[in-house]
């Protein structure tokens, strides 16, 4: 995705953007599985989603958003709530989905609202992050992520 700033030379920012380029990829997996008519097969990838999304929501809501909520009040609070609608749709995926017909559709169009939202970040709070954390904002996301833990597996050093 983005690669123009240079903050994905940040370890804290590579990490969010490696969680973002796993769910685009989820995201095209569950776009499959419609077409197929595999409502089983979305929800499972649903599930799949809101596990990276866990811990990558949490570093950016108790890290990197509140460093920059006072220059971006606005923008932060709306990516705030774009989290809690797009987490209320995944959340139906360990519910009755299968005997929901408008689930399916729903699911659809909040995985585009969650391909925006990832834009979003990606091109504006992360440069953002970038130009406006010190070193002690960073420290304080980076402690964030440690207790927070990682979705992805970290190749091995």
């Amino acid at each position: 995705m983005c690669e123009y700033c240079g903050c994905q030379a940040l370890e804290t920012i590579d990490e969010l953007t490696q969680e973002h380029d796993r769910v685009v990829t989820l995201i095209s997996h569950i776009r499959d599985a419609r077409r197929d008519g595999a409502i089983a097969r979305m929800a499972e990838l649903a599930r799949e989603i809101t596990s990276v999304l866990g811990p990558h929501t949490r570093v950016e809501e108790h890290g990197l958003f509140p460093a920059l909520a006072g220059e971006f009040p606005e923008q932060i609070a709306a990516l705030e709530d774009e989290h809690r609608r797009i987490e209320a749709v995944l959340a139906e995926a360990d519910g009755p989905f299968l005997t929901d017909p408008t689930w399916p559709d729903r699911l659809i169009e909040t995985l585009a609202l969650l391909r925006e939202h990832i834009l979003k970040e990606q091109d504006g709070v992360f440069p953002a992050a970038l130009a406006n954390l010190d070193t002690e904002q960073w420290e304080a996301v980076e402690k964030v992520r440690a207790e927070a833990g990682r979705a992805l597996s970290r190749p091995a050093a």
